[in-house]
């Protein structure tokens, strides 16, 4: 059995002092024991917030890294800087970073290879547009994606990695899709992930759903056979994310 991963994507939002405020009426809210809970958070927020959640089930990500190890890239964020901070995940590909600035297929791959070589987590993400779901290419789109992404990565890497299935058209829209249709994209992933590596590759691989899972539809959607989880967004900034990890009780 895959154990589920539950995943905060804060985004930018959160001071400092708010992000302690936040961990700390989370706190009782989010323990839970079959699953694997993780706040994904802006990197001035990082620090404190790995502080903040010692002692407690919680891991701690950031929200994006660059695939060079030092060097004059102002502004960017290094695996190691990441690492030395406390950080164990990291999100990559998410489509509000492939959209405003411009990240490609090939970018996710350097990052998700730095990743694995410093050992963090990753949470590679893909998704279609609403055009593309109209269109009626959203496998091949994915599939292009998910190909890319883990080009020179092998099985036993391949195996750690979490991948996030999030329909751009559902991202902060209130639109969700139906729990059918994430399950379909999410069996298409385990399904390449198996075309690309093997059967039992594709089974380990955890795929998280993230298009607006909330409180009221979480159950559903990790009732299906090929979704291990979410990465969740505006949901992850309230009460609300506790019943989310605890959608099994």
């Amino acid at each position: 059995m895959r154990k589920k991963i539950i995943a905060g994507n804060w985004k930018m939002n959160e001071t400092p002092s708010e992000a302690l405020k936040l961990v700390e009426t989370l706190k009782p809210l989010v323990n839970n024991p079959d699953v694997d809970v993780v706040y994904c958070v802006p990197a001035i927020d990082i620090v404190p917030v790995v502080n903040a959640v010692k002692g407690t089930n919680v891991h701690v990500g950031a929200e994006n890294l660059y695939f060079e190890d030092k060097g004059a890239y102002t502004g960017e964020i290094s695996a190691d800087m990441l690492l030395d901070a406390g950080v164990e995940y990291v999100i990559m590909g998410h489509s509000e970073r492939r959209g405003y600035f411009h990240e490609t297929d090939d970018d996710i791959n350097k990052k998700l290879l730095k990743a694995l070589e410093k050992g963090l987590k990753p949470i590679v993400c893909c998704g279609e547009s609403l055009e593309q779901r109209e269109e009626g290419i959203t496998e091949d789109w994915i599939r292009m994606q998910i190909k890319i992404a883990f080009k020179g990565v092998s099985a036993d890497q391949a195996k750690g990695v979490v991948i996030a299935y999030e329909p751009i058209w559902a991202i902060g829209t209130g639109k969700t899709a139906t729990s059918e249709q994430a399950e379909e994209v999410c069996k298409a992933i385990r399904e390449t992930i198996g075309e690309i590596y093997d059967e039992a590759t594709a089974d380990a691989i955890r795929i998280q759903y993230g298009g607006s899972m909330n409180a009221g539809n979480c159950k559903e959607l990790l009732a299906m056979p090929d979704i291990d989880g979410g990465l969740i967004g505006g949901a992850s900034l309230k009460p609300d994310f506790g019943t989310i990890v605890n959608y099994n009780k």
